[in-house]
């Protein structure tokens, strides 16, 4: 890893967030001689981010505990085109009522996590303001010279369509035009210099960077972040019950929230080859301690999961929340089989930590044979500790939980494995 002079390079690289960069020095050099401002773009198409977008808004965050200003660009108007990206058909379009909606919800998770008070103030702004105000003809006059339909062909996400023969329609062909406008007005604007984004954004935040260079002449640097899977290969984020949305306020629907409890099971749920990955991302929890947590074994990793789960939680809907979450969850295991009524079954804990998940179905009654237990996992039923089951390989190796593990197939069937 290179040795840079800026707390951001240096943070954002330590924890794992770099992936691509237009130019790191620069980049860096800009960060130590003053203040920078950057942004990331999140469109309205539902009306709560989930927990894919948190590491985008993690490194907001990163940018302003390292002395920066971040700008949350609600994509207000891009959301009336659909971005394509990593996208094989096109995208419902919206109404204006539907997006203003979709604004509403998604602004709540921002006071949260971003601070709008103080020398480096966050500020929100939509890009409809300047977007919708286009006159087209003049538009493409004025900006469409610095694009070549050759050039535009290449990205990706134009090139998987085509080579997929799958239409793409100009309206979306328009849209990293659009994207790289939204740099060039942030720096007109808020003289922002710093585009953030996924992987899958490198093309326009590129794009943007050098369409802001060509029409002001001024530095732009673009920065993207790596796609977060999880050990096994699977997206981050995606569970069996859907996406983890971070709204947790049901009035705006219960198709796009999540309880605290829920997002804190999210959490605790983490493989065990990721807790580190996703300590040193999304928490403030410091390297070196995160070294210690990421050391565990056995049914030790467990306590990092929790805390993992704790500042999680805590960040996002507060320490009351997270508390009342983990006591929840202790409730559930430790005194499940009597509270709750569910069945208990005693084990050896050493037999436990060998124990097969077909011989843990079939121990518990839950499935009346292996190959049901396996039709269960197929279905994607069957759950250790509220966690999908994947494969019928997997063991109860670390998944004991303050001395229980819990199985369950589908949302009505449950049972406790104890260890003696």
């Amino acid at each position: 890893m290179p040795a840079y002079t800026s707390d951001l390079m240096t943070v954002l690289t330590a924890r794992g967030y770099l992936y691509q960069c237009t130019d790191e020095a620069a980049l860096d050099k800009a960060a130590s001689d003053g203040q920078i401002t950057g942004y990331i773009g999140f469109d309205c198409t539902a009306p709560s981010l989930h927990v894919g977008s948190m590491v985008q808004i993690m490194m907001l965050r990163r940018l302003q505990q390292a002395g920066h200003r971040p700008i949350i660009l609600l994509g207000g108007g891009t959301t009336k085109v659909g971005d394509p990206t990593d996208k094989d058909k096109s995208r419902p379009i919206l109404t204006d009522e539907q997006i203003e909606k979709n604004k509403d919800g998604i602004r709540q998770v921002f006071g949260k996590l971003i601070d709008f008070d103080g020398p480096n103030a966050a500020i929100m702004v939509d890009n409809a303001q300047w977007l919708d105000a286009l006159g087209y003809i003049e538009f493409l006059r004025d900006y469409g010279t610095h694009f070549t339909v050759n050039r535009m062909v290449q990205l990706d996400t134009v090139k998987r369509r085509l080579a997929n023969e799958q239409p793409m329609t100009f309206l979306e062909f328009n849209y990293s035009i659009m994207q790289s406008y939204d740099f060039l007005e942030l720096n007109r604007r808020h003289d922002c210099t710093l585009q953030m984004g996924g992987s899958d954004q490198w093309g326009n935040i590129v794009s943007g960077a050098d369409l802001t260079r060509r029409v002001t002449g001024n530095s732009a640097y673009g920065f993207t972040t790596p796609l977060i899977t999880t050990a096994s290969g699977g997206k981050m984020g995606k569970t069996a019950d859907g996406a983890v949305w971070l709204n947790d306020d049901p009035s705006r629907g219960t198709d796009f929230t999540r309880s605290p409890y829920e997002y804190w099971q999210f959490w605790r749920n983490t493989e065990d080859a990721d807790v580190g990955k996703f300590l040193r991302l999304f928490t403030d929890v410091s390297l070196d301690e995160i070294a210690t947590l990421e050391a565990l074994e056995g049914a030790q990793i467990n306590d990092a999961k929790i805390r993992l789960a704790n500042e999680a939680t805590t960040m996002l809907h507060g320490a009351d929340a997270a508390q009342q979450a983990e006591q929840t969850a202790k409730t559930t295991f430790e005194q499940g089989g009597t509270a709750q009524g569910l069945p208990t079954f005693d084990v050896p804990a050493a037999e436990i930590e060998t124990m097969g998940i077909l011989t843990a179905a079939t121990l518990t009654t839950l499935a009346a044979s292996n190959g049901e237990a396996r039709r269960h996992i197929k279905a994607g039923a069957l759950k250790v500790n509220d966690a999908k089951v994947s494969s019928h390989e997997e063991t109860l190796a670390g998944k004991l939980v303050d001395g229980v593990v819990k199985v369950s197939v589908g949302k009505k069937k449950h049972a406790l494995i104890k260890a003696v």
